[in-house]
């Protein structure tokens, strides 16, 4: 099916995970909101199959731009989807779609309140938790509510009068063990409360007390070889982690809410805005931001919340952000979540903002590569928090085994990649032994030693592969030769890849997934591997040169040949003088020989 260029360039920025898609036609109207697990999968499938459907035919000739918002998981793809669908009615999903409503679990507002399920919204004070995508789920919450917390099912008006007259007797219910029977007086109101508070606290999603309880009650049952109810605990404990997976949104009391958060690089930041209605998102979308005058994070979110308000008719009395921001705008109530259902808004608004900001940094790669480049260093110039941009950088590594052979390397980057042809090996002079600091000071001090006395360029930044004890050491090296604070030096340690600056007790933490921490990996692992590869050809001459160049008459190229031939030094010394006389003269096979002949006889 042919596809626009824009098409085709927005199906390869796709992600592979799960959320909610959006097509829009060339006037900007919405045509179709779906949901998927794999949204490059599902979009792409759109496009490069033959659609069976007239319909479906008609939607993909008129789709003129597509829009996406990343979920935490398919169910809660499901629940966006239904949301948007109903706030915005597209005409495909009217036409091909079923408008279900999904089932709450509600929490009466009344005395002794009870616990059902519902599908009704009834706004009068009582707490509604959902939408449940599964109804089965939903029975089993509600069901291990029940069991867990005993309360009542019936619908009788448990006043205090009529607990006092002795209105109400006991059912089977309580007979059985599934109430207490707070209506004949048996439970006090505050030890029914306490129970409501517990499945409250359930409900939202905090599961862990619940599911170890799960588990112990399983492995009693098995221990006891009550294999039957060990059964159904299990089948309970898995419904309840499946739930607990859906923690999005989880409380319907989030609602005419709006949440803003950002992700910035060294040239753009991203801001999210994201829509909540009666605890569903309803509207999302990521704007880019271009900065101009190195504003801070918090300038930047508070005039993009004001244009983006503008912009999509934002009205919503309560805003969420990530920090604590000021607004020019009267009547708002401005919020930083700290846990619970508005927290997990807040991270889902994040992952939304930065994988805008990567995605829109791999465009940038592909369409501009000197651009990108120039993008990672000025990244890496405010992560690291160097004073000139880092378009030279040079980083070290040493190798030995046991102390042999030590060796040690320097990989230089040049605008962001290798320049193999500035490469640099060393083989460590005054150092005996394996001693890693020393010898990092040696090689550090040779390097800019011989840069000074050519007058070649400096790098603006240092890079040690290693902690605090391997920087210190190379610090020395600088000190000596005047460069200290002239040249950014830093040191990654590899257990978790922490940076360290000199004097500074406490490393930095980059994000796992940063232009920078990318940048200083890749410089750490070419410089390692440079110098094993150097380390490993130093000691493979060194071997080899102990058992054959002790020799009379083998040189290089005798050396090489018999290595060619035989393979081994081993396979050499168990040849025989006719074997020998293949490759070199009789009187070089026969030293050869009387080598071997004298060296197996001083090991006997």
């Amino acid at each position: 099916m042919a596809k626009s260029e824009h098409i085709e360039n927005t199906l390869a920025r796709l992600p592979q995970q799960p959320g909610v898609y959006q097509y829009f036609d060339d006037s900007g109207r919405l045509l179709y909101v779906g949901k998927a697990k794999n949204l490059k999968k599902r979009v792409s499938s759109y496009f490069t199959k033959q659609q069976q459907h007239g319909k479906t035919r008609l939607l993909v000739n008129k789709i003129a731009d597509i829009q996406w918002i990343i979920a935490p998981s398919e169910a809660d793809a499901l629940l966006l989807e239904n949301s948007l669908i109903k706030e915005h009615k597209p005409l495909y999903n009217i036409q091909l779609k079923d408008d279900k409503t999904y089932p709450f679990i509600v929490i009466k507002n009344e005395r002794f309140p009870r616990i059902f399920a519902t599908r009704q919204f009834i706004k009068d004070g009582s707490e509604y938790f959902g939408p449940f995508p599964s109804v089965k789920v939903m029975h089993t919450v509600l069901d291990l509510c029940r069991k867990l917390y005993p309360i009542r099912t019936c619908s009788l008006a448990l006043t205090e009068d009529n607990i006092a007259n002795e209105k109400f007797r006991v059912c089977l219910e309580y007979h059985i063990g599934n109430c207490k029977g707070p209506c004949v007086g048996k439970q006090s109101e505050a030890d029914y409360s306490n129970s409501i508070a517990a499945i409250r606290h359930l409900l939202r999603g905090h599961l862990g007390e619940v599911v170890q309880a799960l588990e112990s009650q399983m492995k009693s049952a098995a221990e006891s070889f009550h294999f039957e109810e060990a059964e159904q605990f299990k089948r309970k404990l898995a419904a309840v982690q499946k739930f607990q997976s859906k923690n999005t949104i989880v409380h319907t009391g989030i609602t005419d809410v709006e949440v803003y958060t950002i992700a910035q690089d060294a040239r753009c930041a991203y801001v999210n805005f994201l829509k909540i209605q009666n605890g569903t998102i309803i509207k999302g979308h990521t704007s880019e931001v271009r900065r101009k005058l190195g504003e801070s994070q918090k300038e930047i979110l508070e005039a993009a919340i004001v244009q983006m308000r503008d912009k999509f008719g934002g009205d919503a009395r309560i805003i969420y952000t990530p920090f604590e921001i000021e607004l020019p705008l009267e009547g708002i109530q401005l919020h930083v979540p700290q846990r619970g259902d508005k927290l997990r808004l807040v991270e889902m608004s994040e992952r939304n903002a930065k994988f805008f900001m990567r995605d829109r940094q791999k465009q940038l790669e592909q369409t501009h590569p000197e651009a990108a480049a120039s993008r990672i260093l000025e990244t890496a110039k405010e992560d690291l928090r160097l004073s000139e941009l880092p378009v030279h950088i040079e980083c070290f590594d040493n190798s030995n085994i046991q102390g042999t052979n030590p060796a040690s390397a320097c990989v230089v980057f040049k605008n962001g990649k290798p320049s193999k042809a500035d490469y640099r090996k060393f083989n460590i002079k005054t150092v005996d032994g394996p001693d890693d600091f020393a010898s990092m000071t040696e090689v550090v001090h040779r390097r800019y030693h011989r840069l000074i006395q050519e007058e070649q360029p400096l790098p603006q930044l240092i890079v040690i592969d290693g902690g605090k004890g391997q920087l210190s050491h190379a610090l020395e090296a600088l000190e000596v030769l005047g460069l200290r604070g002239k040249i950014a030096i830093i040191g990654i340690a590899k257990r978790l890849e922490e940076i360290y600056y000199p004097g500074d007790q406490h490393p930095l933490y980059l994000d796992k997934r940063s232009s920078t921490l990318k940048l200083i990996q890749q410089l750490r692992n070419e410089a390692h591997r440079f110098s094993l590869e150097h380390h490993r050809k130093r000691r493979s001459k060194a071997a080899l040169r102990s058992e054959l160049d002790e020799i009379k008459g083998v040189g290089a190229k005798t050396r090489h040949a018999l290595l060619a031939h035989f393979k081994t030094v081993d396979a050499i010394r168990k040849a025989d003088e006719k074997s020998l006389l293949a490759i070199v003269n009789l009187k070089v096979a026969q030293s050869i020989l009387g080598h071997f002949k004298d060296t197996s006889r001083k090991h006997s």
